[in-house]
Order: structure tokens, then C-alpha cells, then sequence
């Protein structure tokens, strides 16, 4: 972090305007309370839009995010962990553009192996940016996480696995009537009821 406080600094002498208005913007608190608050205004939104929980009341869909914005802000939780987050995230978005360009000059895009390759070490990628985040998150150093993180990755992949089985499992028919035969699928969804398929 102070590494980056150190370039900044130094771009507002040796960057020209754009350095100059990069540092001004960092001083005047855009990167800290500006950003994140719009980050998280349009993602509450968003979902509260689509999910249309208050009958596409936008008025109360915006309130609701104007709120969780600021009380997201309130003790520079969210902008701390925005500040380790996102500068790792432009890094690990550059490996994988990379990674697409080098892969394309020599591999048909069509080619479903290679792709799902691709992909897996994506998923890697973004692992170990999260990873990097939370490791300079202050519980991660809590004598409970250090003897107790093996439990909660078992959770969350067992929890993937679950979420998986119900993405790949459930396609719909014309009717709009699930076609998978899965069990866990229907029962997760909630369809082992009426909707079930005969």
C-alpha cells in the first residue's frame, strides 16, 4: 500500500497532467470514498432491479442501495479491501488477456479441450488473487482461521459442487419445464414438486 502512496507521489512530479490528476483525485478521497460507494450503489441496484423484489419500485430500490453504500463506507472496511483487491485483480486480468492472446495465434478457439484448460487456469488466477487479498486481511491471522482454514475451503467446495450440479443439471425444455433427471438438482431447486417432469 505504501508502495503505491510512494508512486503516486512520484507520478504528480514525473506523470504530467494525467499524474497530477491521478494524485489530486487519490488526496481528495475519489479512490477511497467516491469509487467504492458507486461500485457498490450499482451493483445493489442492479440486483434489487432484476430481482424485482419491490415491484420494480425504483425509488425504493435506490434508497435501498444509497444506504448500503454509505454504511459500507462507514469504518473504510470495504475501501481497504477495494485497495488490495482491485490492483491485484488489473494483474491477474492481464495474465489471462495475455495468456488469450499468445493461445490464440496458435490454438482453434473452437477446440473445446484447450479452452477448458484455458479456463481452469483462470479459475486459478482468480484464486490467488483472492487469496493475496484476504492474506493481508487482519482475521486471516486469527489463531481460529489458521487452524480451522481447511474446514471452511471443504465448505465452500462442497458448496461449489452443489451450485454446479444445479447449473449444469438444469435445462429447460420449450415448455419451460426442467429436462435433468438429476435429483439433487430438482430438490435444490425446488422442483420435486408439481414443476417436476413426467
Amino acid at each position: 500500500m505504501l508502495e503505491g502512496l510512494n508512486f503516486l507521489i512520484y507520478a504528480g512530479y514525473s506523470g504530467g497532467f494525467f499524474g497530477r490528476l491521478i494524485s489530486s483525485w487519490e488526496s481528495a478521497g475519489v479512490f477511497v470514498y467516491v469509487l467504492p460507494f458507486l461500485l457498490i450503489f450499482v451493483l445493489v441496484f442492479g440486483i434489487l432491479s432484476k430481482l424485482s423484489i419491490f415491484n420494480e419500485n425504483k425509488g425504493v430500490n435506490a434508497i435501498i442501495a444509497l444506504v448500503v453504500g454509505f454504511m459500507a463506507l462507514q469504518f473504510n472496511v470495504v475501501s481497504t479491501f477495494f485497495n488490495e483487491l482491485f490492483p491485484r485483480l488489473g494483474i491477474g486480468l492481464s495474465i489471462i488477456l495475455a495468456l488469450l492472446i499468445i493461445t490464440g495465434l496458435f490454438i482453434n478457439p473452437k477446440n473445446k479441450g484447450w479452452m477448458i484448460g484455458l479456463s481452469i487456469i483462470s479459475l486459478i488466477i482468480v484464486a490467488i488473487v483472492v487469496y493475496t487479498s484476504f492474506n493481508n486481511w487482519p482475521w486471516t491471522y486469527s489463531v481460529w482461521f489458521q487452524n480451522n482454514w481447511a474446514n471452511v475451503l471443504g465448505i465452500l467446495v462442497f458448496i461449489g459442487l452443489i451450485v454446479a450440479v444445479i447449473v449444469f443439471s438444469n435445462t429447460r425444455d420449450k415448455n419451460g419445464n426442467f429436462e435433468s433427471d438429476a435429483i439433487l438438482a430438482k430438490a435444490l431447486s425446488g422442483l420435486l414438486g408439481g414443476n417436476q417432469k413426467s
